[in-house]
Order: structure tokens, then sequence, then C-alpha cells
């Protein structure tokens, strides 16, 4: 890694940051809605990411995901969230020291039709059918790097399923601070 002593005035052509390319593909991917905090090489070249979005309500919450296989969490262990960079990074290389699996290419953005089937997917998975359920910004932390959308997109596209479809979601203003609060209404009985 080359260290720069002086630094050299920009252009006014030039952007402010231009994303460093990724040395192992040689991309400056830059997924909408994710912040790409650490990345990992596995043992046959596969990336494991280690990243976040806005912070919520709740505070930062962070995930890891495998561009090479399908491994994706967002939990420490069984009950806890990943609360710390640091902890999301112990779990990427831990992750990544064992997996064998070939580098992928880099997902594509999906179309809003199809970003909005991965939102519903995330509701119905999130679904009970003996509570009504709030939703939480951080539940959609493993689709993140496939919906490839701001957090602002996706609370209006929650916003308008509360709108259409009020018999699975329901919208108010949050109790305390600002903003709206979702809840997912628990499933009919049979």
């Amino acid at each position: 890694m080359a260290l720069t002593l002086f630094s050299r005035t920009r252009t006014a052509t030039e952007p402010e940051h231009t994303p460093e390319p990724w040395p192992e593909t040689g991309e400056t991917w830059k997924p909408e809605g994710v912040i790409v905090t650490q990345r990992f090489l596995g043992l046959a070249g596969a990336v494991v990411l280690v990243y976040t979005a806005d912070a919520g309500v709740n505070g930062t919450y962070y995930a890891v995901a495998c561009l090479g296989c399908s491994y994706r969490t967002r939990y420490k262990d069984r009950d806890n969230p990943i609360y710390s960079e640091q902890a999301g990074g112990e779990i990427a290389n831990a992750h990544a020291a064992q997996c064998r699996a070939l580098p992928r290419d880099l997902p594509a953005r999906p179309d809003d039709d199809t970003a909005r089937e991965i939102v519903r997917r995330r509701l119905n998975a999130e679904r009970r059918s003996d509570y009504d359920a709030m939703v939480y910004l951080t539940s959609f932390h493993l689709d993140r790097l496939a919906l490839q959308r701001s957090t602002e997109w996706i609370e209006e596209e929650l916003q308008r399923l509360a709108d259409e479809q009020p018999e699975l979601l329901t919208a108010k203003p949050r109790t305390y601070g600002t903003g709206t609060e979702f809840t997912i209404l628990r499933r009919p009985q049979r």
C-alpha cells in the first residue's frame, strides 16, 4: 500500500472522494443503502463483507455476507444482533478462514418490482401467527445487498404497502421521536 505524503489539489471536475478499487475484484462497487466497513478474502477468493446501513432509532447494527456462497447473518449468536464492527469482523474473518467458495460477480441492482418483492418476502418472513410484530429497519440488513436501496426507499415502500395492504401492514407516527412506526399484523387464523 502506497503512502502519500503530499496531497495534490483536486481539479473542479474531480469528485471529492474517489472510491478505491477493491484489490480482490478491481471494482469500486458501492451499493446504495449499504456502508461496507470491512472486507475479508475467503480461501478460494470469495469476498466476505461486514456492512451496515444508516443508524436507526435503536443504533447501528452490522451484518456479514459472503459474496461467494450463501452465508449471511445479522446475529452474533442466536439472540444477539451484531452491535459492533469488531464483532462483525470476527464473524466475517472466521467465515473467510473456512469458506472455499469461488468469487461470483457482484450483485446487479434489481429493478423496482424485484426490490419490492424482496421487501414483501422479508415482511412475510417476519410475520407471526400469534402476535403483531414491529418492523425494524434492521430486519432488512440481510436484504440490503440484494435490495441496493436507501433507507428512505424502504420506508416509502413500507408506507405504500401499509396504504395498499392494511390487512398486512399498518403505519402510525412513532410514539417517541420522529418518523413512522410500522407493524406487521398477525397471520389470520384458518
